[in-house]
């Protein structure tokens, strides 16, 4: 019997990645209560070193997916040593870790993995202390096709011990390309098809990121239409055979979608819920009203309206009510603003503007203050990681069309696919199950 990664999916629900704790491997001794930390100098990232895995295979072993999810997570610095120079802080059996040395190399942190018949011990150890921080005991089984997500889960859990909060390795993007629908890895791994046919736009996870409400462009209009990422399933959200009907979300507490539907007199916001009928948020009134984004509460939505002549960002409330310009702007200077996109954590919204090329720009919601966060080639569609900090956007920067991921602290970024075209780009929550399956439209 395979050991499918059941572990992948405690990893997503649960605060601890591993096991039940009668199967985890718990050797630090804390107060019940109390949370171990790192000590490190504040407004500094502290400093990494994660040591060889001894059944290391491969180009991508484990030892490498982690490093490389601690930095993407832009609140580390992994140090890189040379075989030699790691072979020395390699304790023999036995021996106790040399400390002093470690901390030579600039690292505030150590990192050990061991294999066991069943996983991998993974234990981070506070350097300037001298002492362990914490360990666990993780499943996963490396046959199974998903072993590199489960991974990922290991690295965010890393993050947690270190700074309290999960990073966001164990996560999704998908995206359109070749009017696919298409997922990867937050590393730009492991992309794959999730659409067989032709159409595809505009994808949104949905809260638990157990499925994908999107849009399918065909013969009578685009229809909205929710997609199982597990067993491939689809259903049909929009009320109407014909007609557009776009830029489709979730609400956050799942019960339903919020979408874009045009007539003749405009476009205007539907919410579809599970239950009941279909109500207009909006009275477009011969204008276009598209683009929703709530707030993480679900109190309020963010969107595109053109009442000013030129799109611009609003806010309301989510009934429709208190409706406000969020983004300012001059009249009478040209001007182009979409795809917002409310951050996580409630504190701002991004969206793309267009003053000669498009660019990504955020605001706080409360100052109201614009900043722009991209200025290399064209940028558009942001959409944010679960840890309101880092966004994923289509760039033509290297000379096509890719996603890109900014981390919106440092001003970093880098390159996640590398398939001309790809684009409407949306980041997944923490997935509860990272089973893909695909469906033929």
């Amino acid at each position: 019997m395979r050991m499918k990664a059941r572990f992948v999916s405690l990893l997503a629900i649960g605060c601890a990645l591993g096991l039940p704790r009668g199967a985890a491997a718990q050797d630090t001794t804390v107060a019940p209560g109390v949370r171990l930390g790192l000590n490190y100098d504040p407004g500094t990232k502290p400093g990494v070193i994660v040591l060889p895995v001894q059944d290391e295979y491969g180009d991508d072993s484990l030892r490498t997916i982690v490093q490389r999810d601690l930095d993407y997570s832009d609140r580390m610095n992994v140090i890189a040593l040379d075989a030699e120079t790691l072979s020395g802080l390699v304790p023999a059996a036995g021996q106790k870790i040399n400390f002093a040395l470690v901390g030579k190399f600039g690292a505030a942190l150590l990192v050990r993995m061991t294999p066991t018949t069943q996983g991998l011990h993974v234990a981070a150890y506070d350097v300037a202390r001298g002492q362990l921080l914490q360990s666990e005991h993780f499943l996963f089984d490396r046959r199974d096709r998903d072993w590199r997500f489960a991974v990922h889960g290991l690295s965010d859990q890393i993050e947690n011990w270190v700074f309290g909060k999960r990073g966001i390795a164990q996560t999704r993007i998908a995206y359109v390309n070749d009017g696919m629908l298409r997922i990867v890895d937050s590393d730009g791994s492991e992309t794959r098809s999730i659409t067989t046919g032709k159409g595809a736009l505009s994808p949104a996870w949905s809260p638990t990121g157990e499925s994908v409400v999107f849009t399918v462009l065909g013969n009578n209009g685009t229809q909205v239409e929710e997609l199982d990422v597990r067993r491939g399933g689809t259903r049909r959200i929009s009320q109407i055979r014909a007609g557009l009907n776009i830029t489709p979300i979730y609400q956050p507490d799942g019960s339903g979608i919020l979408y874009a539907q045009g007539t003749g007199n405009g476009t205007d916001l539907i919410f579809a819920g599970f239950e009941g009928e279909p109500r207009r948020i909006t009275a477009g009134r011969g204008t276009d009203n598209t683009s929703p984004s709530y707030s993480p509460d679900g109190h309020q939505i963010a969107f595109i309206s053109g009442k000013s002549g030129n799109p611009q960002v609003y806010i309301m409330d989510a009934d429709g009510s208190n409706v406000q310009l969020l983004v300012p702007y001059t009249v009478g200077t040209r001007s182009y603003r979409a795809s917002p996109d409310w951050s996580p954590d409630g504190r701002a919204v991004a969206y793309e503007q267009q003053n000669g090329n498009f660019q990504i720009w955020m605001i706080d919601v409360r100052d109201r203050n614009p900043k722009q966060l991209t200025s290399d080639g064209e940028n558009e569609d942001p959409s944010w990681a679960p840890d309101g900090r880092h966004i994923v956007f289509s760039s033509t920067r290297s000379g096509d069309k890719q996603l890109w991921i900014l981390d919106t602290e440092s001003g970093r970024t880098r390159q996640l696919t590398h398939s001309r075209g790809a684009r409407l780009a949306s980041w997944s929550p923490i997935l509860a199950n990272p089973e893909v399956g695909t469906y033929s439209q």
